[in-house]
């Protein structure tokens, strides 16, 4: 991601705002037969709209985070609200923390900024390490459908008359991999409007490599289900969940 992640931390929540993140807090709910109590790690936190949540359910939440701006704002938001949060700033391939949770998250595809396919298996054996015996995690990615179509559709255009952005996507380096050009036009209080440009870049796997890695990692695979209902996923699903155990 570029260097200009400080600003896009900033307005990111304005983005996402239609994003289930409820729907998130439910099938983990539903996976770890309620939430109270329960050490959650939220791995790829953000902003940390998504810990807040859990933490106002009663988990006990740990934030990871590669941005230091995005954990800037998601410690903010915690302590706005009341909430004991902690936050670690770590690549999700290179978890490390103390202790033993009764649950993982990994939301909204922050897998797919993982590029190589090793990574992503270490982040799973990581994660494993990090579990209790009985825990679970559920993450979600773009399907190969969503990597190679949808997203060279573009270009996209966004306006909400605060902030608008232009997004063109090419295909990647990588089998079933993006890179994303955006320019963003944000509206200052003078009516004029200042620029600021991100570039991501994505990947995903097949759904068989997924199980291979999980597999390997030693996860159990309780179900695979997409486009947030409870459904196998089909040849024009978007976004795939896995719901795993230790």
């Amino acid at each position: 991601m570029s260097s200009s992640y400080k600003e896009f931390a900033h307005i990111y929540d304005e983005l996402m705002n239609d994003i289930p993140y409820d729907a998130y807090v439910e099938f983990l709910e539903l996976a770890s037969a309620g939430v109270i109590g329960k050490k959650v790690l939220d791995i790829g936190c953000g902003t940390g709209l998504l810990s807040a949540m859990l933490a106002k359910r009663g988990a006990h939440v740990t934030g990871v985070d590669l941005s230091a701006d995005m954990l800037e704002v998601a410690a903010d938001r915690a302590k706005s609200l009341g909430l004991a949060i902690d936050f670690i700033e770590q690549p999700m391939q290179r978890l490390e923390v103390e202790g033993m949770y009764d649950a993982a998250v990994i939301s909204i595809d922050s897998l797919n900024y993982v590029m190589k396919q090793s990574e992503v298996g270490e982040t799973f054996r990581r994660v494993y390490k990090a579990l209790a015996k009985g825990g679970v995690l559920l993450f979600d990615v773009h399907s190969l459908f969503k990597m190679d179509e949808i997203f060279l559709e573009g270009p996209f255009v966004f306006d909400n008359r605060r902030i608008t952005y232009v997004w063109q996507t090419v295909p990647g380096e990588m089998d079933h991999s993006i890179y994303s050009e955006l320019a963003f036009f944000v509206r200052q209080e003078n009516g004029s409007y200042r620029r600021f440009d991100e570039v991501h870049i994505q990947r995903s796997f097949a759904v068989s490599d997924y199980i291979e890695m999980l597999n390997e990692a030693g996860f159990q695979i309780e179900r695979i289900f997409a486009d947030w209902e409870d459904e196998p996923p089909e040849e024009e699903s978007e976004r795939i969940f896995f719901q795993v155990r230790k």
